[in-house]
């Protein structure tokens, strides 16, 4: 990584966004944003009460997420936030080109009984089925890797800053929709 990042650490509820964040962010020597606090009282309000947040919902707390990633550019930074719809990353990389996606994934059973387990926390575990049906993972021509959610938050944040090291830039994310398998460009 020549420059720092710009990391958005997405996935469902429950996969340690608000964890990991926190540690990627240490790791890589870069300031972290906790994404529920981009959230308007509505939105709280609405995932509180087990109300699932429609588009209308998102698109004002994706545009301060990405305000915050945009005004990170060149100074790195990791924020965490869904980012579950290839539409949410788009609106997201509008005001943050060069921003980088980290997706903790994992089994639905692993997830749901880290949810149960954590408190004070306004998102239900019967949200969690509409957050895996609305996942779209990142697409091969998305910046970003995907990371499994299984071991303890410190493993998780060394195999994220593993896998970012060896994510392509931004950049160079174009090359890869455009080289042909096997190339140097193509990933392996």
């Amino acid at each position: 990584m020549d420059k720092p990042l710009v990391v958005v650490v997405m996935g469902v509820a429950g996969t340690g966004k608000t964890t990991v964040g926190p540690l990627l962010a240490e790791r890589l020597g870069v300031p972290y944003a906790e994404g529920d606090d981009f959230h308007p009282p509505a939105n709280i309000a609405k995932m509180s009460a087990g109300v699932p947040l429609e588009d209308a919902d998102r698109w004002p707390w994706l545009d301060a997420i990405g305000r915050w990633a945009g005004g990170r550019a060149g100074l790195g930074g990791v924020v965490s936030g869904s980012a579950l719809k290839r539409a949410y990353r788009d609106r997201l990389r509008s005001a943050a080109p060069g921003v980088v996606f980290l997706h903790l994934n994992g089994d639905r059973a692993l997830i749901g009984e880290r949810m149960a387990a954590r408190r004070g926390h306004f998102m239900p575990t019967a949200l969690l089925d509409s957050q895996f049906a609305t996942l779209q993972p990142l697409g091969e021509d998305e910046a970003g890797v995907a990371v499994d959610v299984s071991g303890t938050p410190e493993e998780i944040a060394d195999r994220a800053v593993t896998a970012l090291r060896r994510c392509p830039a931004p950049s160079d994310a174009s090359l890869l929709r455009q080289a042909p398998p096997g190339s140097a460009a193509a990933p392996s």
